[in-house]
């Protein structure tokens, strides 16, 4: 039985919170996206990609081979750095559907990744367990990470955390 009595506070909620954080248009996201590349192809590479610091994670060109296509793919990706390993979360713009490059990678880990100091080979894998975890606590402490919770709640999945190890040891 409920009381009506407005003084009487209520019991604590056990669902979980849906705090919306502000997303642009999804349009815009994706004219953003285009800008981007064709920045990246007219400078000649020398706008686009950036090393990620302690604070600001870093943007890098993911080639992937296509899952049906077989043809080459080119995303540009947010990343960071995990000692040798590069870590990136597989979103389509916090839109549900996984992106392309994502699928293409489960289909065939093996990729490369433009980086500003050049090319190297990866293969991917989705981190998970405690690993999961502790990247996506890194990814909460970079700039805009405040609100990695709230756009990851926007999704009727779980975001993957994608570790790009390299391909081959170093020599």
């Amino acid at each position: 039985m409920t009381s009506s009595d407005p003084t009487e506070p209520s019991p604590p909620s056990t669902e979980p919170s849906r705090v919306t954080a502000p997303l642009p248009p999804r349009w815009f996201i994706r004219t953003a996206w285009v800008v981007h590349r064709a920045l990246y192809t007219v400078t000649g590479g020398r706008f686009g990609l950036r090393h990620p610091t302690p604070t600001v994670w870093g943007m890098m060109r993911l080639h992937t081979v296509g899952r049906r296509s077989g043809t080459s793919r080119v995303a540009i990706v947010g990343y960071f750095e995990d000692g040798p390993d590069l870590v990136t979360l597989a979103m389509n713009g916090w839109g549900d559907p996984p992106p392309a490059w994502w699928l293409n990678l489960q289909a065939q880990p093996a990729a490369s990744v433009d980086l500003p100091g050049g090319r190297r080979d990866v293969i991917a894998r989705e981190s998970t367990g405690a690993e999961r975890e502790r990247l996506w606590a890194l990814w909460r402490t970079l700039d805009g990470g405040a609100d990695l919770d709230a756009h990851a709640a926007l999704r009727t999945r779980e975001t993957p955390v994608v570790v790009l190890s390299p391909a081959h040891a170093p020599a």
